[in-house]
């Protein structure tokens, strides 16, 4: 029987640990991209406000649409990476 599809009650405690750092890591890591995203929405509206520049409201724009793509992203790598760890396939990331 492979290690990676053992269920969580027939591990050792250290793949067991491992596991769980897997899946917390994961957890982090959609965090991460939400606060970046979060980061590009707020510096997109700053910059879209500003009326004195008007070539500066482009960045506003761009800023506003990377801020989509990356909580866009961040939420597919996460379910992607999550359902590799419910199948077992921990191993093979």
């Amino acid at each position: 029987m492979e290690k990676e599809n053992l269920t969580d009650d027939q591990m050792i405690v250290r793949d067991y640990l491992a596991r769980q750092r897997t899946t917390l890591a994961n957890d982090r890591t959609l965090l991460s991209y939400i606060r970046t995203s979060l980061y590009f929405l707020v510096s997109g509206t700053a910059l879209m406000e500003v009326k004195v520049l008007s070539h500066v409201s482009d960045l506003g724009y761009l800023a506003f649409a990377l801020s989509v793509m990356l909580v866009v992203i961040g939420f597919i790598n996460y379910f992607k990476v999550k359902s590799r760890l419910k199948k077992g396939n921990y191993i093979k990331m």
